[in-house]
């Protein structure tokens, strides 16, 4: 049957590495993460060259090694990259990179993991490649063949290699907030929103407000509690000030939903419309788990069926959804406290 691994991982993120992490601490070392990244960290490494985490470095850390540098300074997205590379060198942890998992299959209480180079087989497999699989564009252009250039912020570098005059920017979380600020330094910038926007400051008190959504015991609170319920009703705040400054000043102005675009011109909800330039879809990801080819894993809406990332399916595992158990579950800060939790199950 050749080697059998006691752990696959899919996915050499945040989420993998924790894990890998954790299961390495309870001394379970026949394992493997599997990623289609060339580097570790290459998803952050790829991000557009401006993002800097809204979690300080204190909250920027995984289990057992932190960041370096100044503990309350914001991490770009090259130091974090780094940080997780230098994670996996530091503990050793075994890893395969620039693979592409096609199918994972289960057959006689084995798992076959088939990717673009062989098949590997193990007990366990840990699906840890997160919600941020496929970029989402709404269903709302018109013509694609005559419609305006317009490109996912997935791969979105810097303003210079955008068209020149108004730029909309659809979305409204912190990438969509970033992008719409540095945008307005050097042309018009529409920001279309299909909720309210609600701002937090990056610090109270000079400390971070995730210190003190620690302390109200907000960020880790789970969906199986009642300040995790109520928590989890409500969208995503933008962290910082900028974006509501930028408002304030007309340098960023608000339009409502998208729901049409026909060449440049852009109708938004109400039937307001404008030609732009440029659209940024920072519209956010959808999963992607149709390489996962068990009967019961997936629900009908493509989603992983699971609770705390536990599959029905056993010996099949998740970790790093949102909302996976608390708010923290999809920030670095929180993976290693569901990998924990992972690892006590799993063996």
């Amino acid at each position: 049957m050749g080697n059998i691994y006691d752990v696959i991982i899919i996915g050499a993120g945040q989420a993998g590495i924790a894990m890998s992490y954790q299961l390495k601490q309870k001394g379970i070392n026949n394992c493997l993460m599997i990623d289609a990244q060339k580097r570790i960290g290459d998803s952050w490494r790829f991000r557009y060259k401006s993002l800097v985490l809204f979690t300080p470095k204190s909250y920027s850390a995984l289990p057992g090694l932190e960041m370096k540098g100044d503990s309350n300074s914001y991490p770009t997205k090259d130091e974090m990259a780094d940080y997780l590379e230098g994670y996996v060198a530091y503990f050793n942890l075994p890893n395969k990179m620039d693979t592409v998992v096609t199918s994972i299959e289960k057959r006689n209480n084995y798992f076959s993991v088939f990717t673009s180079e062989e098949k590997y087989q193990s007990k366990k497999v840990i699906v840890a490649s997160g919600a941020f699989q496929k970029p989402y564009v709404p269903h709302v252009i018109k013509n694609e063949g005559n419609v305006v250039s317009h490109m996912h912020s997935s791969l979105y570098t810097e303003p210079k290699d955008l068209n020149n005059g108004t730029s909309l920017v659809v979305g409204g979380g912190n990438s969509g907030a970033q992008i719409a600020v540095e945008l307005s330094k050097d042309r018009e910038v529409i920001l279309a929103i299909s909720h309210k926007l609600k701002f937090l400051p990056l610090e109270i008190f000079r400390k971070s407000i995730f210190y003190w959504l620690e302390k109200l015991q907000l960020l880790y609170a789970g969906t199986d509690t009642i300040r995790g319920r109520l928590f989890q009703k409500r969208n995503d705040p933008i962290f910082g000030k900028e974006l509501k400054q930028a408002i304030e000043s007309r340098k960023v102005k608000i339009r409502p939903r998208v729901t049409e675009v026909d060449g440049k011109r852009v109708t938004f909800s109400g039937g307001s419309s404008l030609e732009v330039s440029q659209i940024i879809w920072a519209t956010g990801f959808v999963p992607l788990y149709e390489i996962i080819r068990i009967d019961g894993a997936i629900d009908k809406k493509g989603n992983p069926i699971h609770n705390r990332g536990i599959s029905p399916i056993n010996g099949l595992y998740y970790i790093g959804l949102p909302w996976q158990h608390s708010r923290g579950s999809a920030l670095i800060c929180g993976v290693g406290r569901d990998a924990v939790f992972l690892a006590d199950k799993l063996f």
